[in-house]
């Protein structure tokens, strides 16, 4: 404390200085609101205003111990948007890099496309600014450990966007589990499907509209021509930028797995499918199936993008198959579905009209008693959990504690997806090793754990020394 007052000069404590004292500092978040300065703001930056920048500037400005400082977007109307949503004087821009340079920013908050994610992330952290980043973690594997390297090696706080974590009924399923309720899970399954036939178009390589500054969009991804379905929110479908549905939902769906199970890696993953049926000049796969090798469950997902099946469990939603019964669990809320209770003979005498003579015979037994008690809860409000999920961040920048949605967990659950994505690509089954963070005898796999990064973006990642 001595110290930190030598450092304001005039023997008193303010936020600044309390802020980036970071992890040194061992006060806690109630004893924060007695030190000098605590009505004082935490003042955020926030690059990227897309559809969850929007969401996520809305929900940061309207906090009563927040001031948004600035906002960046390398899309000119989108910073008009986001300054509409601040009020007031605030910093545009289309270089991130001013936000970081700015002493008034506490922390930023990141929503760009997601190969932007990571070096983003880095940089900020190496600025002294607390990192609140939207998921998908990463582009591919080999991100989420520099990023956890640099996090720690500046002793930043690193919120991810994966905002189900702070929902009450989220966590009180994840209970449920925990608590061994629905038995031992045997197998989870994600599936989302939707139909966006016939695709997005095929529109020709052209001008960048001036509004857009193309090459700092691009940033450390490969130079390419602009195209309107590589930009913007169509990035998502395009190899260079994101990893499809797999990254974009799986993160979500995956992140409630690993958390519920407490595992941190798969020990196999298969998956398989294709761009088979959407006529668009987008890359990642419309159909997708994949199969994960937990260690002692399996885990399906399978997204559809040209046809919408029958209404599932939205973003996030997950199905826990357990022995004692079954979850669903979602943005919405979960349902508890009991097992029966039924004499295992029993069950089989009664197939088709029961067995002849030398088979399983019926047995008497009561019909209404089950394996563990059926429950539902409706409770679950998706944008509060938004807002939940802000304050968690905002009050782990004040105590120096770990956030709910944590660097290492973000990447063990990226992982899991870029895995996926990985073994479609080459077309076999990928084995992971989680301590050495290798794929198994498959070289050509091996490869595709990282990318090279272009210039000048390249210089910058090696300045921080994880390569």
């Amino acid at each position: 404390m001595r110290q930190l007052s030598a450092e304001r000069g005039d023997g008193k404590l303010n936020r600044r200085t309390f802020i980036k004292a970071g992890a040194a500092t061992a006060l806690t978040a109630a004893s924060w609101s007695r030190v000098y300065g605590a009505n004082e703001r935490i003042g955020i930056g926030m690059i990227g205003i897309g559809l969850m920048g929007r969401i996520h500037t809305r929900n940061f400005a309207a906090q009563p111990d927040v001031s948004v400082v600035g906002v960046c977007d390398t899309y000119d109307p989108r910073q008009e948007v986001g300054a509409r949503i601040v009020g007031g004087n605030v910093i545009r821009c289309r270089d991130f890099r001013r936000l970081l340079d700015n002493k008034d920013i506490d922390a930023v908050v990141i929503s760009t496309s997601d190969h932007w994610h990571a070096l983003l992330t880095m940089l900020a952290c190496a600025a002294g600014k607390d990192v609140y980043v939207e998921k998908p973690l990463t582009l591919f594997v080999r991100e989420g450990r520099w990023m956890i390297d640099v996090a720690k090696r500046y002793k930043r706080v690193v919120q991810v966007g994966v905002q189900n974590r702070s929902g009450p009924n989220f966590q009180r399923a994840r209970q449920f589990i925990q608590d061994g309720k629905l038995g031992q899970i045997l197998a989870v399954q994600d599936t989302y499907c939707r139909n966006l036939m016939p695709g997005f178009g095929n529109p020709p390589d052209q001008d960048p509209p001036k509004e857009l500054d193309w090459d700092m969009w691009l940033g450390p991804a490969p130079q390419r021509a602009y195209n309107p379905n590589r930009a913007i929110y169509h990035f998502r479908w395009i190899w260079d930028y994101a990893g499809g549905q797999m990254t974009n939902l799986g993160q979500h769906s995956l992140d409630i797995v690993q958390w519920f199970m407490n595992v941190d890696a798969p020990k196999s993953v298969y998956s398989t499918g294709g761009r088979f049926y959407l006529k668009d000049n987008m890359e990642t796969p419309d159909n997708q199936d994949v199969l994960i090798d937990y260690p002692g469950f399996t885990g399906i997902c399978q997204y559809r993008e040209a046809t919408a099946g029958r209404a599932g469990l939205g973003m996030g939603g997950v199905t826990f198959f357990g022995t004692r019964g079954m979850m669903s669990v979602g943005r919405g809320g979960y349902e508890v579905f009991p097992d029966r209770k039924a004499d295992p003979f029993g069950a089989m005498a009664r197939i088709l009209d029961g067995h002849p003579v030398g088979g399983p015979q019926p047995v008497d037994e009561p019909r209404d008693q089950f394996w563990t008690e059926k429950e539902k809860d409706d409770s679950g409000d998706g944008q509060k959990d938004y807002v939940q999920h802000a304050r968690d961040f905002l009050e782990c920048i004040r105590s120096r504690k770990q956030p709910v949605a944590d660097i290492e967990s973000a990447h063990a659950v990226a992982t899991t997806c870029h895995l996926a994505n990985i073994s479609l690509l080459v077309g076999r089954k990928i084995t992971w090793d989680a301590r050495k963070e290798q794929i198994v005898g498959d070289r050509e796999a091996n490869e595709m754990l990282t990318r090279p990064y272009r210039k000048p973006w390249d210089k910058e990642l090696r300045n921080l020394k994880v390569t």
